[in-house]
């Protein structure tokens, strides 16, 4: 028996449960995401950018969705959508590099952690001596600070096979086999990352060839990173945590056009994604969070744009089906501070939620402190 198949035998994600994050990089615009359509003060601070009335796919009486959206709405319909709304955290951030360290370290935005909440969740396996960084995987060429941990980082890949013949290079695999100098704890650090890195990207590599999909995946490059997820996912690799970006969120110039495009991208993507899920018998086992650093100031600026503002909406995807498919009110436009939406739920009360009640993780020594939980379905 080949070694990662000796150090990978047995291990399974916790209840076979999976998350796939897609994070929404450069601040999505939430109010022309869930389209509050009933409220008169969207319409008059957005003249020219707001959503109309009569094109909104609506969820109820008070808030819809952006029509690029229409295959979430699908989602929806079928009873596989939360929509989040009003979510932040006290004292936002609006500096791009440090609202996205803050909900990827799961911070408040008075501390300035090194780890992130899901490399913490990684840290927290360690002590079932299950420290594998394919417990996580980020499908890019660079790990987020969100997989990092403190004795175990996730792996990132943009396919399992280049990773592979990355590692079978000759001086990579002559560097693996020499032995690491004890008394220098950083190069050992390094021999260990490595071995775990080799060990990892040959296991999943030889998993990935169990399963090909035969969907017809949006060639786009959160398709192709989707389709992948999906093949790993029903090719039963160990992985718990998923995590990938669609950047260009940031539409301080005529945003219709550019948001628009970009959330299209999205949808048709992700309902491929849950389509290939169901016809594999996983849709049940896969949660699907997408979240942005910040939404936008209610106002829109004067080059048919919005500037960077402070809570957002998150959606849940995927998993049982929903009894509450909208879980918090639409946000308050006549109470706001200084021209920007109030939060109104912790984005960390999301975390813990999906730590404690998906992966079943204690979610308190993740993120270093109790938050109140919200019901996910």
């Amino acid at each position: 028996m080949k070694a990662y198949e000796q150090q990978h035998l047995g291990y399974a994600p916790q209840n076979g449960k999976v998350l796939v994050i897609v994070q929404l990089s450069g601040g999505n615009d939430g109010l022309n995401t869930v389209v509050p359509f009933r409220n008169d003060v969207y319409y008059r601070e957005r003249p020219t950018i707001a959503i109309k009335r009569e094109e909104v796919l609506r969820l109820n009486d008070e808030i819809g969705l952006n029509p690029a959206l229409e295959k979430i709405k699908e989602l929806y319909d079928g009873g596989l959508v939360s929509v989040i709304n009003n979510v932040g955290y006290p004292n936002p951030d609006r500096s791009h590099f440090r609202s996205m360290d803050i909900w990827q370290t799961g911070s408040g935005s008075d501390q300035y952690l090194s780890t992130g909440w899901i490399g913490r969740y990684l840290d927290a396996q360690c002590h079932r001596g299950q420290c594998l960084p394919h417990q996580a995987l980020e499908i890019d060429d660079t790990l987020s600070l969100a997989l990092k941990g403190e004795k175990t980082n996730g792996l990132s890949l943009t396919n399992p096979e280049k990773l592979y013949g990355q590692t079978q290079n000759a001086f990579v695999k002559n560097i693996a086999h020499l032995p690491p100098a004890d008394d220098h704890e950083s190069v050992a650090y390094l021999y260990k990352t490595l071995a775990e890195t080799m060990s990892s990207a040959e296991y999943v590599h030889s998993k990935a060839k169990v399963h090909k999909s035969r969907m017809m995946y949006p060639s786009t490059e959160l398709g192709k990173s989707l389709k992948t997820i999906a093949e790993l996912i029903t090719s039963g690799v160990s992985t718990s945590v998923y995590y990938v970006s669609l950047s260009g969120f940031d539409t301080h110039i005529r945003q219709n056009d550019q948001q628009d495009r970009l959330l299209r991208q999205y949808a048709d993507a992700v309902s491929v994604f849950m389509t290939d899920l169901k016809a594999n018998n996983r849709m049940d086992d896969v949660m699907l969070m997408t979240f942005s650093e910040f939404g936008r100031r209610v106002k829109q600026n004067a080059s048919n744009g919005t500037d960077h503002g402070t809570a957002n909406n998150v959606f849940l995807i995927g998993g049982p089906r929903r009894t509450r498919p909208v879980l918090t009110e639409a946000p308050d436009l006549t109470d706001l501070d200084n021209g920007d939406l109030k939060y109104k739920l912790d984005f960390r009360q999301i975390y813990a939620s999906l730590m404690q009640d998906w992966l079943q993780a204690d979610a308190k020594q993740i993120l270093g402190q109790s938050f109140d939980k919200i019901r996910l379905f």
